[in-house]
């Protein structure tokens, strides 16, 4: 399958976070011809596992995670009229919710819209007033009666967009956070195919990392890994971004750095980008948080951990766009990354 056809299945597959199965099968279903294990834990965690051809009573294991959640919504209320009162489901930006369809996800999936009152009927001192979600209601056409044994409270609901293809390759899509990091997992397991590695790979696609990560935390505790990388996305260039806080789409792969991340990972990282001539870029990130690297450096007694992003821009909406060769050198980046390692770089990671 291209790349562009597995971005689009994932990104449109459902996933809002803690029910992530339906994205997890399809992890699962694409992972499966490049590895040697796959299957789906307790918490929702899409595990494939590829062994490497190292001997011996110790086996080193490095893992890969991105996540597989995606920020969305919840029932909380059913009015007169059939009007659907909801909350966030992870961190959205109210701003962008009027006039989205989504899907209610009841006994049945309904599709809906989101409203608010209109201009026209606003009261004086109202207009211009930031949007509140106590301000926005979903409608399925549907009445009260109607609904009432198919949607119930927490029910969840699904924010809907089309898998759209711009120009110069890039993408457009909800849910490109982070199904574009789940790319990268499968792609990464397809290229060790083709070259040699000692290491066990654990590809994780990870459930809850928009609300806690505890998918990462709860997988690393497991399996131990003796370093780990998550893969996520970042904030790609546009208007109004500062240009510290951004990275440019289709200038590769961003490597962090900060006190997050290991410092012998990161210089591999930037050293195996380096060597084989991998289009990359420098990720500053001073502050511990945002992605999974948190929750597997903190996992147990400690785990070294790295991250590698994806550009992305219009971040948290329903029209996410990266570049899909970004997507790529991440997925070559890891893959040269992974056929370096050895006992020697376990035994550098002691000292600093």
């Amino acid at each position: 399958m291209e790349l562009k056809e597995l971005l689009k299945e994932l990104t449109d597959a459902h996933g809002v976070s803690g029910h992530e199965y339906p994205a997890g099968e399809v992890f699962i279903k694409q992972a499966k011809p490049f590895s040697d294990e796959v299957k789906i834990d307790k918490l929702g965690n899409a595990i494939a596992i590829k062994k490497g051809q190292q001997t011996g009573d110790k086996r080193y294991k490095i893992l890969l995670a991105g996540h597989l959640d995606e920020i969305g919504l919840m029932v909380t209320k059913i009015e007169d009229g059939g009007f659907i009162r909801i909350t966030n489901v992870g961190g959205i930006d109210i701003s962008i919710l009027p006039g989205q369809a989504v899907t209610v996800m009841g006994k049945e999936q309904l599709r809906g819209v989101i409203g608010a009152k209109p201009p026209h009927l606003q009261e004086p001192g109202e207009s211009g007033n930031i949007i509140q979600m106590d301000d926005l209601y979903v409608d399925t056409g549907r009445t009260k009666e109607e609904l009432a044994d198919i949607v119930e409270i927490g029910t969840l609901v699904r924010i809907e967009s089309e898998f759209t293809e711009l120009s110069n390759g890039c993408f457009s899509a909800m849910a490109m956070d982070d199904r574009a990091g789940v790319v990268v997992l499968v792609e990464t397991l397809r290229r060790l195919t083709e070259r040699k590695h000692d290491w066990d790979v654990y590809a994780i696609a990870t459930a809850q990392e928009e609300v806690s990560g505890l998918g990462a935390t709860t997988t690393a505790y497991e399996i131990q890994p003796d370093i780990a990388i998550a893969i996520d996305v970042t904030f790609g260039d546009g208007p109004g971004i500062p240009e510290r806080r951004s990275n440019p789409l289709g200038k590769g792969a961003t490597i962090g750095l900060g006190p997050n991340f290991h410092p012998k990972i990161t210089q591999k990282l930037k050293d195996v980008a380096s060597e084989n001539e991998i289009t990359h870029q420098i990720e500053v990130d001073p502050y511990p948080g945002g992605t999974d690297a948190y929750s597997l450096q903190v996992s147990k007694a400690g785990i070294p951990a790295g991250l590698v992003s994806i550009p992305l821009r219009n971040m948290h909406s329903t029209v996410e766009t990266l570049k899909l060769d970004d997507v790529k050198r991440c997925a070559e980046l890891l893959c040269v990354f992974i056929s370096k390692l050895d006992q020697k770089f376990q035994e550098e990671l002691k000292c600093f």
